[in-house]
C-alpha cells in the first residue's frame, strides 16, 4: 500500500485521487473498511479478493479493451 502522508489522508478521503497512488491508498482503505465491518476470516478475505478481481475485469472489459481497438485501429494491428 502507498504510504499517504498523515497530514493528507483526511483530504484524500472525499476527494478524487490525482496520481496511482492516492488511488491504491483509497481502494485499500475501503477494503480495510469491508474487512473490519465484516470481520476477518477467509470468507470475507475472498470476497475482497473476489471483488478486486471482477472490478478489474470489468474495467478491463468496458475501458481498456475500447481503447487498445481504438489504438488498433488507428496505428495497425501488430498480428
Amino acid at each position: 500500500m502507498p504510504y499517504i502522508e498523515e497530514n493528507d489522508r483526511e483530504a484524500l478521503e472525499s476527494a478524487t485521487p490525482l496520481n496511482p497512488g492516492e488511488l491504491n491508498y483509497k481502494i485499500t482503505k475501503t477494503c480495510i473498511e469491508y474487512l473490519e465491518a465484516e470481520g476477518k476470516c477467509y470468507k470475507t478475505i475472498n470476497e475482497i479478493i473476489g471483488a478486486l478481481e471482477c472490478a478489474k475485469m470489468e474495467f478491463y472489459r468496458r475501458v481498456a479493451v475500447p481503447y487498445e481497438q481504438t489504438k488498433i485501429e488507428e496505428n495497425g494491428d501488430v498480428y
